[in-house]
């Protein structure tokens, strides 16, 4: 059984939603990066979502791409963020990390997904390939022993959704809103989007994008939800010193109602 399938098992036979924070990757330095990885799993995220910082990161908003910014000023290569995991897995056998990146990085770096899973990751989203084009990475991720994780929204037309259903392993990754990654604005969890994804067989679906406040993760899990990832608003509170195991805790603790799917 895979990380991920243990946790979600764990987690339903207590009617609890998981959790998921978003670190980037050397933000703002590799030491200070990997002390704030155990912070969050202190603060009781049930998994661990990372980015690796890229100069062109499409999908995600200011904060998101500040912190990249400044991991890659600080000298931070793709290399050192499979360290990083490693150490992080050395320290946390049983959490589950999900990597979040892009096609450029991917392909520049001839068995990325075989570095993923040696280091410790679980899965692999790369934000901006399509579903069209994915089936050839989605085999290498596969074959390399990392699960895909596909990203799917209320506007996604069927045919796609199916595509997703078909090729996500570890979860399902539903955005909440059109648009990039932020804490500007809530989602709007839609009921709809889960209950399609289970009626194709996808993996639990996670919601993400906009998720920065203890309603918001209630929102989601009574959506349908299987869990939430929040990244921005951990992000944030990280770059201004601020109490990040609190914040995380206060949103686990919004995962532990009766509305959370079994």
């Amino acid at each position: 059984m895979s990380r991920y399938a243990a946790m979600f098992d764990r987690l339903g036979a207590k009617r609890e939603a998981a959790f998921g924070a978003f670190l980037m990757l050397g933000d703002p330095g590799i030491e200070t990066c990997a002390r704030l990885l155990d912070t969050v799993v202190e603060g009781g995220a049930d998994m661990i979502e990372v980015g690796f910082p890229f100069s062109d990161p499409v999908a995600d908003g200011p904060v998101i791409q500040a912190a990249g910014q400044r991991a890659l000023a600080a000298g931070v290569k793709v290399g050192d963020c499979f360290e990083l995991i490693a150490g992080f897995r050395r320290r946390h056998p049983n959490v589950p990390v999900g990597i979040l990146t892009y096609a450029n990085l991917v392909m520049a770096r001839g068995g990325f997904a075989r570095d993923a899973a040696e280091a410790g990751a679980d899965s692999l989203l790369i934000a901006d390939v399509p579903t069209l084009e994915i089936e050839p990475f989605a085999k290498q991720m596969e074959q390399a022993g990392i699960e895909p994780v596909l990203i799917a929204a209320a506007n996604t037309p069927n045919a796609a959704l199916a595509r997703v259903a078909a090729l996500s392993k570890a979860y399902t990754y539903c955005v909440s809103r059109a648009g990039i990654t932020g804490t500007h604005s809530g989602g709007t969890f839609d009921a709809t989007l889960p209950a399609k994804l289970r009626e194709l067989g996808a993996p639990p679906p996670v919601f993400g994008f906009g998720i920065s406040r203890p309603e918001h993760v209630r929102q989601a899990i009574e959506a349908g939800a299987a869990g939430v990832i929040s990244g921005s608003a951990i992000v944030d509170c990280a770059a201004r010193g601020g109490d990040v195991a609190a914040l995380v805790r206060s949103l686990k603790d919004a995962t532990r109602n009766d509305s959370s799917p079994q």
